[in-house]
C-alpha cells in the first residue's frame, strides 16, 4: 500500500497593513476611541534636557513617500538612562508612536535630546533614538537608529556605527542638524537604503 502525503500550500505572508493606524494609532486614522492616544507623548511633561523636533519622510525603493507607516521611538533621557534601567525623572516615558501626515508623508515629533548611553560592554554609545517601523508590505518590523549630526565626536567612536564598514552606509543613520530641529529620512530600499538592524 502506497501512502500519499498531503502537503499544505504556503499561505500568503502576513504584513502589518493596510490598517496599521486603525489598530495602533486610531486617533490619527480618525477614530475617537481613547481618552488619551497611546504613545503620543514620548518623554512626558517633566522631562529635563534640550527640547528638540525630529522631522522626516519614509520612502520606498522608487522614492515615493510611504504614508501608512507607523514609527515607534524608544530613547534614553537627557542623562542617557532608559526608563526601568535607573533613576529617571518622574513620568519620563522614553517611548512613543509617530505616524506621518497622510497627505505629505512627512512625520514630525517633539522629544528631548537623549544623552550618551552605556552599552552592555560598558562602552559609551553616542546619543541616538531607536526606531521601529511597520507598514503595509513589511512582514517583520524594521529596526534602525537615528544619530545626531551635531555629535560628530561621539558618533566617530560609537560601537554600533563602527560595525558598519562602509562610511556611506553609516551616513544613512545620521540626522541633519538645524538648531534644535533634526531632519532624518528613512529609505526602505534602493541606493540610499537606511541601515536596519537584526535585533
Amino acid at each position: 500500500m502506497v501512502q500519499t502525503l498531503n502537503y499544505l500550500k504556503e499561505s500568503a505572508s502576513q504584513t502589518a497593513g493596510p490598517f496599521v493606524h486603525i489598530g495602533l494609532a486610531p486617533g490619527d486614522a480618525g477614530f475617537d476611541i481613547y481618552k488619551t492616544e497611546l504613545g503620543r507623548d514620548i518623554t512626558g511633561p517633566n522631562a529635563q534636557g534640550e527640547r528638540i523636533t525630529v522631522t522626516g519622510i519614509v520612502t520606498d525603493g522608487t522614492g515615493a513617500a510611504i504614508k501608512d507607516v507607523l514609527i515607534e521611538v524608544w530613547q534614553a533621557n537627557a542623562n542617557g538612562v532608559y526608563p526601568g534601567k535607573g533613576d529617571v525623572e518622574d513620568g519620563f516615558r522614553g517611548w512613543g508612536r509617530v505616524v506621518p501626515d497622510f497627505e505629505t508623508g512627512q512625520f514630525s515629533f517633539e522629544t528631548v535630546k537623549p544623552g550618551s548611553v552605556q552599552g552592555h560592554d560598558a562602552r559609551a554609545m553616542a546619543p541616538h533614538l531607536n526606531l521601529w517601523l511597520v507598514a503595509r508590505g513589511i512582514n517583520v518590523g524594521l529596526n534602525t537608529r537615528m544619530y545626531f549630526g551635531d555629535e560628530k565626536t561621539a558618533n566617530a567612536v560609537d560601537p554600533v556605527l563602527n560595525l558598519i564598514e562602509q562610511p556611506h552606509r553609516r551616513k544613512t543613520l545620521i540626522a541633519r542638524a538645524d538648531s534644535n530641529t533634526y531632519h532624518f529620512d528613512i529609505c526602505l530600499q534602493g541606493d540610499g537604503e537606511t541601515v536596519f538592524f537584526d535585533v
